[in-house]
């Protein structure tokens, strides 16, 4: 039987790969962790999807194998003899492909949106503010130590694409974004 306990944390300390053992809040824990946290949430906001919003089930299935493969570059020392990334451009091509068809579908907007909408769409909502946070510690982990850089392209890329397809997702449900009332014109 193989265990899925090391005993290393209970000192608050981790392994990352290469065998180094870091603090559980070192920059680098926080950084991949945070993409993790991401990845479990896009897992649950596709459980969520509808027989109106089925069709997202494929693409958030390979966002959750891209952001697997980011986290596993950003838990990568660059300096690592053992380990090349594997994260490249391609993914963020194929995201920017995705949000300008779902920009082009949905309403045109002109003021700021509140969170929210249909329950999916509010799920993906979430997803992007997870998204923020892990681009701000992925930004912190680039000024501690070398990080694949396609990796902050795509985590900065992905924040938009979960605003675009929480849009399009409330448009497949035939819900109404709501503006927030307070916005003055920001898009045009």
């Amino acid at each position: 039987m193989v265990r899925i306990y090391t005993k290393t944390g209970d000192k608050g300390q981790t392994r990352i790969i290469g065998k180094q053992v870091v603090d559980k809040d070192n920059v680098r824990v926080n950084a991949y962790g945070s993409v993790d946290e991401l990845n479990s949430w896009v897992g649950y906001a596709d459980s969520q999807l509808t027989e109106k919003t089925v069709e997202l089930h494929a693409e958030l299935q390979e966002i959750q194998q891209l952001l697997f493969d980011a986290g596993t570059d950003l838990a990568t020392p660059a300096d690592d003899p053992k380990h090349d990334f594997i994260f490249d451009a391609k993914s963020t091509k194929w995201l920017e492909g995705k949000i300008d068809h779902y920009t082009e579908v949905a309403p045109p907007v002109q003021k700021f949106i509140l969170p929210g909408g249909s329950q999916v769409a509010s799920a993906l909502h979430v997803a992007r503010t997870i998204t923020r946070r892990a681009e701000r510690e992925v930004v912190t982990l680039q000024g501690t130590a070398e990080i694949n850089k396609d990796v902050l392209v795509f985590i900065n890329r992905l924040s938009d694409y979960f605003f675009a397809v929480a849009r399009y997702a409330n448009v497949l449900e035939g819900t109404e974004d709501v503006l927030y009332r307070n916005s003055r014109p920001v898009f045009r």
